[in-house]
């Protein structure tokens, strides 16, 4: 899922005094970019099958990045795209690297829905995270948040054995482990390289990355797979501008949880295509997940608030 997300893991600035319409339009957008993000991670799941996950990662990066130049130019941010704090960015593209790739090894054996669900932990890894990062506080009750969200995942990875610990399933978990290590170092980034930057060389430095280690196995990339990409590309896109604009004018309290409209995506797009649909075992964990994560959405918010009167 890029969980090419990166736009929200800048967005977790507090917005004063947002109208309802500017929520409600946030709202919409939300919608828009997790459909969007569904229709990319279908597209890498179709190619996955027929080429290896660095090279997925490749060709992600690659189908992207002229419109996201063009982006870039239209913003007017190539004046200062040199400024940078290349260290970090450089550990973010591995991060990025690592996340793609595991994704879309993941995809390879588990469904979309099963994946999402997995993926849905995120946001307690992050959480977690911040505590030895950040060095923000957590509270008792987000704790236990997170170890609920924690045991919902090893619900969906089967606790009768037969699928306990899948290849697939750790490969989809240490994505959102890599998912969320990138978020807290785009919250330090954030400090003082732009938005237009992170987004440019996170994927510039993926792209070159990713090739030279695809490059000893490349597959040639087949003509009937064109469209493939073409799809691959313009969904990322916009799915990344719609996460930009829902969490750049709405509350992310409010926002945040319609991402988890991913897995009625992901249940849609398995049946459809592959006629395959989630067990009781996935839903159940993925509920528990969603519920853990939207607890420590609102708390997060009702945190912010409390410090931002």
């Amino acid at each position: 899922m890029q969980r090419g997300r990166r736009s929200k893991e800048l967005a977790l600035i507090s917005v004063p005094a947002i109208s309802r319409k500017e929520n409600l339009h946030s709202i919409y957008a939300m919608l828009i970019a997790v459909m969007m993000f569904s229709f990319m991670d279908t597209t890498m799941k179709l190619l996955s099958a027929t080429y290896p996950a660095t090279q997925v990662t490749a060709l992600r990066a690659l189908s992207s990045l002229p419109l996201l130049c063009a982006y870039v130019w239209y913003r007017g941010a190539f004046g200062g795209i040199l400024k940078v704090r290349w260290s970090m960015h450089c550990f973010r593209a591995v991060l990025g690297i690592a996340m793609l790739t595991t994704f879309a090894y993941g995809l390879k054996a588990l469904s979309l829905a099963e994946a999402y669900s997995i993926f849905f932990i995120a946001p307690a890894l992050i959480t977690a995270l911040s505590v030895f990062v950040l060095k923000e506080r957590v509270a008792a009750g987000q704790w236990v948040a997170i170890v609920v969200g924690l045991v919902g995942v090893l619900v969906v990875l089967r606790p009768e054995g037969s699928g306990f610990l899948t290849l697939g399933g750790l490969a989809i978990l240490a994505a959102a482990a890599c998912y969320a290590v990138s978020a807290i170092t785009a919250r330090l980034l954030a400090r003082t390289d732009s938005t237009e930057s992170m987004m440019f060389w996170l994927l510039t430095l993926m792209a070159a990355g990713a090739v030279v280690l695809a490059w000893p196995a490349w597959v040639p990339v087949r003509a009937a797979d064109g469209w493939v990409l073409l799809a691959l590309a313009l969904s990322g896109f916009f799915g990344q501008l719609a996460i930009t604009k829902a969490f750049s004018t709405g509350r992310a309290s409010i926002v945040a949880p319609f991402e988890y409209t991913a897995l009625a995506w992901g249940v849609a797009i398995d049946w459809l295509l592959w006629q395959a649909l989630p067990d009781g075992y996935t839903l159940l964990g993925a509920g528990i997940i969603i519920a853990s994560g939207i607890y420590l959405v609102r708390r997060e918010s009702v945190h912010k608030e409390s410090e931002h009167p």
